[in-house]
């Protein structure tokens, strides 16, 4: 039997280490788990008549039940200390999205009638609520950061935001809190450029469109080559999206094959993402992660395992460790196997973490890998980033 959501309520902390880097401060709020979307075949709310057995929305409460519980009474429990997060106010969220596509969502929540406000993507009565709530506790996750309480803190939120953009809700998001985040951070005066990285499955068009102008921050999105998928989602996540104006090269987008693993996304992580991070030179990091990059998950095509989540998290600690000082912001997006998506989580907090072993075994089974196609794949995108990328050109190719 699932727990009430008060059982869920941020729990007392053992003592922390004192290092801040051997930490990890979560920033969670009970009420996100009110948002409720529909039942239906898969995400589409839809009752063919035919099924005795109707599936929960994939972005459903309790995959994040189990996030928090893992982290309440998993291993790395003694590594975690807890924080309440907060509501947006409506001037903060201005500063990512417009006010007429606020004024759309609040209309829509006034009205108190469940409706589908892009494909896949429903509110209800306590949407909007548990929006404001995953905005406001990413926003307060960072100002942590900024205000050197912490320096790895981790947003575990819902409903995600990634695909929000400025002016339309996308793929199950409402308000890109991750966005939000990175205008705090830039409007701060502590911080004149961030990187973030996305190892959602699923292209982060709405940030990436947030900051499409912009060269103060770079966007990274590691992805399934899933392309546009309608009205709500034009952007195709494509390598030739790399930004207009001023932020040309400040967009780039790594299209990884089907099937792409543990081997070819580090392989991915280590040839594109460390160089440009490295060429770009932030002062904050943010790591974006989706666990539905992983092998079992309904909602990609993609085969990592806890291994490839620990590893990344390795790798971002590592750039945090270069670029920012340490400083880490971690907001949550996808992940939609209800178990997995939770183990996956843990394995790469341990990464951040710098555990040297891991604490938990993979509770499903190895996956066998062949990485070649990734492998010729990221040489490809690295030709052609190397050309066309202002701020690359000149950069070491990887191509034997």
């Amino acid at each position: 039997m699932a727990p009430d959501a008060a059982s869920l309520s941020p729990p007392p902390s053992p003592a922390p280490p004192v290092d801040t880097t051997s930490r990890v401060d979560v920033f969670w709020h009970e009420g996100m788990l009110r948002h409720i979307a529909v039942e239906g075949v898969f995400d589409s709310g839809h009752d063919p008549g035919f099924l005795d057995v109707l599936e929960k929305h994939p972005e459903n409460a309790d995959r994040i039940r189990n996030m928090v519980s893992i982290l309440k009474r998993g291993p790395i429990a003694p590594y975690v200390n807890w924080f309440t997060g907060r509501p947006a106010i409506v001037s903060e969220l201005l500063m990512f999205h417009t006010s007429e596509y606020i004024k759309k969502l609040m209309e829509a929540d006034k009205s108190g009638e469940r409706c589908e406000i892009a494909a896949g993507t429903f509110m209800s009565s306590c949407s909007w609520e548990a929006a404001l709530l995953a905005a406001g506790t990413t926003i307060s996750a960072m100002q942590h950061i900024l205000d050197s309480h912490g320096k790895i803190a981790y947003a575990l939120v819902r409903p995600p935001g990634h695909h929000s953009q400025p002016t339309q809700a996308d793929g199950y998001c409402f308000l890109n809190n991750a966005g939000l985040a990175v205008k705090l951070a830039l409007n701060s005066g502590s911080c004149s450029r961030v990187a973030v990285i996305d190892i959602d499955v699923h292209y982060g068009n709405g940030t990436a469109e947030g900051f499409y102008r912009s060269d103060k921050v770079l966007t990274v999105s590691l992805h399934m080559n899933h392309g546009s998928w309608g009205l709500s989602h034009p952007q195709k996540g494509s390598i030739d999206e790399l930004g207009e104006d001023v932020g040309l090269g400040y967009n780039l987008n790594v299209p990884l094959p089907n099937g792409t693993g543990d081997r070819g996304y580090e392989y991915a992580m280590t040839e594109l993402v460390v160089p440009a991070v490295r060429r770009f030179g932030p002062d904050m990091v943010v790591l974006v992660v989706g666990q539905d990059s992983s092998a079992f998950d309904p909602n990609g095509r993609q085969c990592l395992t806890m291994s490839g989540y620990r590893r990344i998290g390795q790798i971002m600690r590592g750039i945090s460790e270069e670029h920012s000082h340490g400083r880490l912001l971690i907001v949550q997006e996808g992940g939609y196997h209800v178990t997995y998506a939770a183990y996956c989580l843990h394995a790469m907090l341990e990464g951040v973490l710098n555990i040297p072993e891991p604490h938990l075994p993979d509770p499903i089974a190895y996956y066998p890998e062949d990485e070649a196609i990734a492998f010729a794949a990221v040489k490809s995108i690295k030709r052609y980033q190397s050309e066309f990328v202002p701020f690359l050109r000149g950069a070491s190719s990887c191509v034997e």
